[in-house]
């Protein structure tokens, strides 16, 4: 039997989620689909406001969960019993996602997990890895020759992005709001800064007046500002998030700068493209160059404590938080 979480209507808050199970038959795998047998399943903030129906597009009811490792057991005979990985946009949005015994997807999308990854490391890359990567590619991808900016470095999609910029051999500046520690793995230095009105002061002076060539905004409007005044000549801006939705916005100083702005939303990219950005990762995880996050204890669910998983993703776990079925 499949057994998955549903969400029948949207909640008037986390406290107030009505969270329950059913159980139904293993689901039927399509021409071109296979169904996996989910052993880990990240929980992403999408997934949280999936579920409080902040997705006006998402169905209902719903089983969320856009990230996934587990092992085939519906489909073509030459797929049966591979362990594989994946991340999809339309996952428990516009389709049943993997917060359920069993998840459907395209066998267009089919990966074998990297042997370097267990089943609980696999589950946790998807979203902050397939985000990071997607920014960074539109952005014009980092190199040596590069600065980039982190806003929000020691979230999930901020250690994404720094392993990733380091990797590529960039100069990378974290920023949080207080003078905090880089806390992630990372290739090279990472030079930290707090938030404030002087960011963009300390970034020109590491930069010898420079600035950054890309800024990677994982918060949005609260950092509009300061990431704007950081910014190098012809620098990029990448946006995946905001807390308001409107921002002063200066023409004059955005195309004397000849600049760019870069809008990731990876609801939009399906399994299919979900499965390319990850072809472009497996090899580097597994040479060990890029690391997966610390799978955690106590960050770790089982499927029945479901809303546990979603609250504490809701209230900011600094931790990747993990429903294995």
């Amino acid at each position: 039997m499949n057994r998955a979480v549903t969400v029948e209507k949207k909640s008037e808050g986390i406290d107030a989620l009505d969270v329950r199970f059913i159980e139904q038959a293993v689901p039927e795998a399509g021409a071109d689909q296979c169904v996996v047998e989910v052993r880990s399943s990240g929980v992403n903030p999408s997934d949280v406001k999936a579920v409080l129906g902040f997705m006006p597009h998402a169905v209902w009811p719903r089983t969320p969960g856009r990230d996934y490792a587990g092992v085939v057991v519906r489909g073509p005979a030459q797929f049966i019993g591979k362990e594989v990985w994946g991340s999809g946009g339309e996952l428990g949005i516009r389709t049943n996602g993997a917060h359920a015994k069993y998840v459907v997807v395209p066998l267009s999308s089919v990966r074998d997990k990297p042997a370097a990854l267990s089943m609980d490391e696999a589950g946790a890359i998807g979203v902050p890895f397939v985000t990071a990567a997607e920014g960074l590619r539109r952005a014009g991808g980092a190199s040596a020759d590069k600065v980039v900016l982190v806003f929000g470095a020691n979230g999930k999609v901020g250690q994404s992005a720094i392993q990733l910029a380091t990797q590529a051999g960039a100069r990378v500046i974290g920023v949080e709001r207080d003078t905090q520690s880089y806390v992630g793995h990372a290739s090279g230095e990472v030079t930290m800064a707090a938030s404030g009105d002087n960011l963009h002061e300390q970034v020109r002076k590491m930069t010898g007046g420079r600035g950054a060539d890309i800024v990677f905004n994982t918060v949005g409007s609260p950092y509009f500002d300061q990431a704007n005044r950081s910014m190098a000549m012809r620098g990029v801006q990448i946006f995946i998030s905001t807390i308001e939705r409107t921002v002063p916005f200066d023409i004059l100083e955005f195309y004397r700068g000849q600049r760019t702005y870069v809008g990731v939303d990876t609801l939009a990219l399906d399994s299919i493209e979900g499965a390319r950005i990850l072809d472009s990762l497996a090899g580097s995880f597994e040479q060990g160059k890029l690391k997966p996050f610390p799978i955690v204890d106590d960050h770790v669910f089982p499927l029945e404590r479901a809303i546990d998983a979603y609250r504490a993703v809701f209230h900011g776990a600094r931790q990747r938080v993990l429903l294995k079925p």
